[in-house]
């Protein structure tokens, strides 16, 4: 876990595509996407039908490694509006014990906007925490400071004639994009236009690795 300052509270950056901020003891994750394989499945795109598992394979872990007592999920945490009703039984009850065990709070994000109830925990259109909006997109006139999903930012590089795609948060001054934690979620280059407008100008594009946090600003 890497050190991630941002509007005055210290966080802790994770390799695996997600937030810790331990004065909250609050894990925050983005765009978990469940239920994404079982969505294309009935389009006639079969992917392997593990996704759910993996992802709560991923937040199981992080929960245990960083001890949170409380989640913050920034929407687009299912892919469609029936995902949670599709969720197999097993993931179903690994949610419910995660959510029953947990303070959780979903963030409403476009694609689970139809969601009818989700499993366990509070549902919020946004959540102001510590001077701090925990939203699904950023509001690029909002000047308040502002931690955000939904663009799924990667940073990409060429590097000694071959090709690198990572995972990546975006941050500058007041606002602090995460990365999408989902199994199966693809990614927009850090440097696009639509993420640059929503973060303002002095972004850049960071990734937590060993014991340092890698910065490359975006032009």
């Amino acid at each position: 876990m890497v050190p991630l300052s941002f509007a005055g509270e210290a966080f802790l950056a994770l390799p695996e595509a997600a937030l810790y901020w331990p004065a909250r003891r609050a894990l925050l994750v983005a765009d978990l996407h469940f239920e994404k394989a079982s969505w294309y499945a009935r389009f006639g795109q079969f992917l392997p039908p593990h996704d759910s598992q993996a992802t709560l394979d991923m937040i199981d872990a992080l929960v245990a490694r960083t001890g949170a007592q409380a989640v913050y999920s920034l929407g687009d945490s299912f892919h469609d509006s029936d995902g949670a009703a599709r969720l197999d039984p097993q993931a179903r009850d690994r949610l419910a014990t995660l959510t029953d065990r947990l303070d959780w709070t979903w963030i409403t994000g476009n694609h689970d906007i139809g969601v009818a109830a989700m499993p366990g925990g509070r549902r919020v259109a946004q959540a102001q925490v510590g001077g701090i909006w925990l939203r699904h997109e950023a509001q690029p006139d909002d000047p308040a400071p502002e931690i955000s999903g939904h663009f799924h930012p990667k940073l990409r590089l060429s590097l000694r004639g071959r090709h690198v795609s990572r995972r990546c948060f975006v941050g500058s001054a007041t606002k602090l994009i995460l990365p999408a934690l989902g199994a199966l979620t693809g990614g927009l280059d850090a440097g696009h236009g639509e993420i640059r407008r929503a973060v303002g100008p002095g972004a850049a594009a960071l990734v937590p690795v060993a014991d340092r946090l890698l910065r490359f600003p975006l032009s």
